[in-house]
């Protein structure tokens, strides 16, 4: 394969804010959940970067780390400039980068697919309830750059052999319309195939949660406290029972499933990252599953998929509560920006 090109986001560019325009809370909150999502980032990918040996995958974990450092230090000014207190986030002290190794090679590309997904989410949600022009550029900009940086990870994994591609369905051979009621069921009868839509979000989740299980299986093996071991052995049974049933949804009609990823965690049991930082990431990558699970759902023409979807719905809400409740029972919850209280302002 050729070699993999530095994606130039090293210098995300920003206009100066020019007026006295407050932050709005959208412009907040999505500052915020970016900023500490990034720190986080910066752990992991350094903590990556200690343990590679495939040239392509380090570029490409390189160039990962670039543009979260980039994002981290415009997100920073920006606080700064608005005397807004700087979140905490993740630091070196969520990370031990002399940890042995927990993943191999193939699996980082994996897990940056995985994670770049959660980031489109963000901020392309975000870009259009952005108001001031220097926020509205910084989100173009990551939105522009985390598209390139996940192309190029599809580009790298195909040439690889590590990229597992959608199924493919007959072309139709005319336009055509539904003509019956039945259409929609499939609990009993005469269950038609999934359709194009069900099945590209069949294989989307499927592709999330094999990344997020072979995840699972390495935070179990190194989680420190009880609590969150459990947390995160849990975790693991929910996602492979996903796993599961939406690969069944495609087997029973011959169509091809991505596979499952457990075999590139090691067998370390020694942590590189915080109880914190594993867990937060965990709730974080969850909270996505809601996202995707909700997209696949509001796409989906069957009433059992549709059941299938609010019961995963329910699975993971409850999970990112209960984790949650840990972080606050722990006191590593950090409080996003909030409204007003204005009834506690006027109690004597």
């Amino acid at each position: 394969m050729e070699p993999v090109e530095p994606i130039k986001t090293s210098k995300i560019e920003t206009k100066t804010n020019n007026t006295n325009e407050k932050l709005t809370a959208a412009e907040m909150g999505k500052l915020w959940v970016t900023y500490t999502g990034n720190t986080m980032a910066k752990c992991v990918l350094r903590y990556y970067l200690q343990h590679v040996d495939d040239q392509d995958i380090k570029k490409v974990l390189e160039n990962a780390l670039n543009l979260s450092e980039s994002l981290v230090k415009s997100i920073k000014e920006i606080f700064i400039q608005e005397d807004f207190p700087l979140p905490i986030g993740y630091t070196e002290e969520d990370v031990n980068l002399g940890a042995p190794r927990l993943f191999s090679d193939e699996f980082y590309l994996h897990y940056l697919k995985y994670t770049s997904k959660a980031g489109l989410s963000i901020y392309s949600i975000a870009i259009p309830l952005m108001i001031r022009p220097d926020i509205k550029d910084l989100f173009i900009h990551t939105l522009d750059s985390t598209v390139k940086f996940i192309t190029q990870v599809n580009e790298v994994m195909e040439a690889k052999g590590f990229l597992a591609k959608p199924p493919t369905i007959p072309t139709p051979e005319k336009v055509d319309f539904v003509q019956k009621q039945n259409y929609l069921s499939g609990f009993f009868g005469n269950i038609r195939p999934p359709h194009a839509l069900e099945v590209a979000h069949f294989f989307d989740n499927i592709e999330n949660n094999v990344t997020s299980k072979a995840l699972l299986i390495a935070f179990s093996q190194v989680a420190k406290t009880e609590k969150v071991k459990n947390f995160m052995l849990r975790g693991k049974e929910i996602t492979n029972k996903h796993v599961e049933i939406s690969s069944d949804q495609l087997h029973k009609f011959n169509l091809p499933s991505p596979p499952l990823l457990d075999n590139l965690v090691s067998t370390s049991t020694f942590s590189p990252f915080s109880d914190k930082l594993m867990l937060w990431h965990k709730i974080d990558m969850f909270s996505m599953k809601i996202r995707s699970y909700a997209n696949g759902a509001s796409l989906n023409g069957r009433r059992d998929i549709g059941a299938m979807y609010a019961k995963f719905l329910m699975d993971v809400s409850l999970y990112v509560e209960d984790g949650a409740n840990i972080m606050i029972e722990y006191g590593w919850m950090e409080q996003p920006p909030e409204a007003v209280d204005r009834e506690s302002l006027t109690r004597d």
